[in-house]
């Protein structure tokens, strides 16, 4: 973990003050890491460059753990981009009520020239019904195991001690 000191004193960060003080940004509690995958994965799904700066942005304003919520945004990478790019045009495409199919996709730049001024509002609004919907399962489903998982860790230490107390 970077030191709290260093980071007070660098000379980009220190218009975030306190804020990038806040223990929530730093350790791993249930609701730092809850909020961290609903944070991360949203921004996962926006398409635009700097998803990582808007994650740590977005870690700072909902107080989520700020390393899970930059480093969940890496699930799109250049090998994953394309599928989930163009699942969420098509999620976006089907609320919009636009014909699917319409568009023939090409992986190309100059494609993607052309193509833009057609496809950015399906992809765009189908990414962040995406985002919020995979962020929203995230945090209830992160929020739920760690319940689960304290509730079987205490279950477990209270049989271990009966069963100490019983021998």
């Amino acid at each position: 973990m970077p030191d709290e000191r260093k980071l007070r004193e660098h000379k980009h960060l220190s218009w975030l003050g306190r804020h990038l003080h806040d223990p929530n940004l730093w350790h791993l509690t249930r609701r730092s890491v809850s909020r961290a995958f609903a944070v991360g994965l949203f921004c996962a799904f926006l398409p635009i460059p700097a998803q990582m700066v808007v994650a740590a942005v977005m870690a700072v304003f909902f107080r989520s753990n700020l390393p899970i919520s930059v480093g969940l945004v890496w699930l799109t990478n250049p090998l994953t981009m394309p599928p989930i790019f163009y699942g969420a045009y098509l999620v976006g495409d089907f609320i919009l009520g636009n014909p699917a199919g319409n568009i023939e996709f090409e992986l190309s730049m100059s494609w993607l020239s052309e193509s833009l001024s057609l496809i950015w509002w399906p992809l765009l609004f189908g990414s962040i019904i995406c985002g919020v919907v995979f962020g929203a399962l995230a945090f209830f489903g992160i929020n739920q195991f760690w319940v689960w998982h304290v509730n079987r860790s205490w279950k477990r230490r209270k049989e271990k001690s009966r069963d100490m107390r019983l021998k």
